[in-house]
């Protein structure tokens, strides 16, 4: 079984990563796989470079994270221009290392997808699980974990799906308001009744 994790900002998600990690489940993160596809040296970080020209790029030829950040926050476009760079990518590489697990033999296997509805991946996992939390806590999480101001915080959260549609599309979800504990609970509640 292939299971979609996923939530959005603030909401929580790698805590439930880092506790199916404890369980030993496997995870395939797609934050990583995003690192690792445009790191030196590699065809999509030449496209990127070609796009949005040299200031994305760090004098040791890496990838500058702040720089294109600050570009595609603010404009919708560009981010899109961005995404139909990288996605594709990410996609080949998370279905590689997929088919790498599934070969040494997991039965269930984990795919940390941030943005599972807004990149349409639906159809690459069995089951979905969404981690979520109230709009007040989310916004109030990002401020403190980022240093943001209310607007920044804001502007972050609504280049997402709003949680409330991806709830919609879950199979499970994880109320990511309360305790750790609760968290936990409300985990392995959801993997006892998936996992035979």
């Amino acid at each position: 079984m292939i299971i979609g994790l996923t939530g959005s900002i603030a909401s929580g998600k790698s805590t439930v990563s880092d506790m199916l990690k404890a369980l030993n489940y496997p995870i395939i993160d797609a934050d990583v796989v995003a690192r690792v596809v445009v790191e030196k040296g590699t065809k999509t970080l030449e496209t990127i470079k070609e796009v949005f020209g040299e200031e994305v790029i760090s004098e040791d030829g890496s990838l500058n994270r702040e720089k294109l950040g600050s570009i595609i926050f603010s404009t919708p476009q560009k981010r899109k221009q961005l995404n139909d760079i990288i996605h594709p990518a990410i996609r080949v590489e998370m279905i590689r290392q997929k088919e790498e697990l599934l070969k040494d033999g997991h039965p269930t296997i984990v795919m940390d997808i941030p943005l599972l509805f807004e990149s349409k991946l639906q159809s690459y996992v069995d089951k979905i699980l969404v981690v979520t939390v109230t709009e007040e806590t989310q916004l109030h999480r990002l401020m403190a974990r980022n240093n943001y101001s209310l607007e920044e915080a804001k502007a972050r959260i609504q280049s997402q799906l709003p949680l409330s549609i991806k709830e919609k599309g879950a199979d499970a979800v994880i109320y990511n308001n309360e305790t750790l504990q609760s968290t936990e609970e409300q985990l392995k509640k959801i993997l006892d009744s998936w996992v035979c």
